[in-house]
């Protein structure tokens, strides 16, 4: 069982279904309608996707900056989890954006949590996670990205992998499908 106060979360993948906004935004704005979410078998795109890579950098700022017409959506069940621990302490979100932008409103009207229980820290990098995380005394991270989950256990963070396409190689790290199989993990006394 994870101590709930030691457990922090990524938002891209894991909080925030980000790959469906992709997709909405590729299919509204650029009337691509050939791209699926299983599609996406890694982590940067430009490597798995036939897209030219100035729309795939365009789509991303138009994310990470908020302007998009299509809603970016939780990732099921995870609003509820999150919310239950927020009741129970602070959440920290620790996410390799270059910057938080709109995503930090974006956690504040998807939870509802007072503004003071809720934490996020863009990094600007994977390899910043780590240090952060050990900074605040987090023991257990929720990673996406597979590549993180290693350098995480180097540097002594347990990392728990949220099952996406994008990460399906072999790992020896905990993995959850869903967040009612996190939820099952956490100890919320």
């Amino acid at each position: 069982m994870i101590d709930s106060a030691s457990i922090a979360f990524d938002i891209d993948g894991v909080f925030a279904d980000t790959m469906s906004l992709f997709i909405n935004i590729a299919q509204e704005e650029y009337k691509i309608d050939n791209l699926r979410y299983e599609d996406i078998s890694c982590y940067y795109l430009e490597e798995c996707i036939d897209l030219d890579p100035e729309i795939i950098r365009n789509i991303i700022i138009k994310i990470l900056d908020g302007k998009h017409n299509a809603p970016l959506k939780p990732i099921d069940g995870s609003a509820q989890v999150l919310t239950r621990l927020g009741r129970s302490g602070r959440l920290l979100f620790v996410t390799a954006r270059p910057y938080i932008g709109p995503i930090h409103d974006w956690i504040l009207e998807t939870l509802p949590l007072d503004s003071g229980l809720v934490e996020v820290i863009a990094t600007g990098s994977f390899e910043a996670k780590a240090d952060v995380l050990l900074g605040k005394n987090i023991s257990y991270f929720v990673e996406d990205r597979l590549e993180t989950c290693f350098a995480l256990k180097d540097k002594g963070v347990t990392p728990v992998l949220f099952r996406q396409p994008w990460n399906r190689k072999k790992h020896p790290f905990a993995e959850v499908g869903n967040w009612e199989e996190l939820e099952a993990m956490i100890d919320f006394r």
